[in-house]
């Protein structure tokens, strides 16, 4: 059985994580949902993106010499594929859960679809923070009411800094072994980086029938996949 690792998107923490890892542990894992420096209850702990990532691999080092299964969604793809390169053998898979991946000397800021000065603008009116979405933005991504509310009154605005500053990669990131979970409400293909990447022989697709935020739609599927990336068998 393996020890996940659960990293949720921009302006979440590890409490978006509690009906995955309800099922993962029913299942005989290790589920280790994480608040990332700057969110939910880490609020106004300095943060920047390597900062995060430092998050990650302090949290891998807790748990010692054990098989880790690394899982970021959104936003926390770019941290966690960092954090994937450094902690050696002890990995046996990254999930990235619709997310964004790191590219060597970009940010999450630069690949923003209106742009980097658009982005930075928003960040700039918000006192260098990114807020949380409107309920409007939820629309056609899968979640009902209830969810969409269980979400804002969770969410706290996103460090800036994280956004903003650059990846940095010691080796490609196809070398990694790898599951690629496209939510298909948010987009039907992967975004081009992604794209390339899934050419590596280590990579595989998955796809979901959900929007964007997959552990509060359909958490139970959501976990089942993991379960099986962890048995190598996606």
């Amino acid at each position: 059985m393996a020890e996940f690792v659960l990293v949720a998107g921009a302006w979440l923490g590890s409490w978006a994580w509690d009906d995955v890892a309800r099922e993962l542990r029913a299942a005989g894992h290790g589920a280790h949902p994480l608040t990332l420096s700057g969110l939910a209850d880490k609020q106004g702990a300095p943060a920047g993106q390597q900062t995060h990532v430092q998050d990650i691999v302090g949290e891998v080092e807790r748990l010692g010499p054990r098989d880790v299964v690394l899982v970021g969604h959104s936003y926390a793809g770019i941290p966690v594929g960092q954090a994937a390169e450094l902690i050696g053998d002890r990995l046996t898979r990254v999930v990235f859960v619709d997310s964004n991946v790191p590219v060597d000397g970009e940010s999450f800021a630069s690949a923003w679809w209106q742009g980097q000065e658009v982005f930075e603008e928003t960040l700039a009116e918000n006192d260098g923070w990114w807020p949380p979405p409107a309920a409007a933005e939820f629309d056609g991504q899968g979640l009902d009411s209830e969810q969409v509310a269980r979400f804002a009154s969770g969410s706290t605005p996103h460090p800036g800094a994280t956004l903003t500053e650059t990846a940095e990669l010691a080796r490609p990131l196809g070398e990694l072994p790898a599951t690629y979970i496209k939510c298909l409400l948010d987009g039907r293909e992967p975004m081009d980086d992604v794209a390339e990447l899934l050419k590596s022989e280590r990579w595989r697709l998955v796809e979901m029938d959900t929007g964007h935020w997959p552990m509060f739609s359909q958490p139970r599927e959501l976990a089942r996949i993991l379960h099986a990336s962890a048995q190598r068998s996606l």
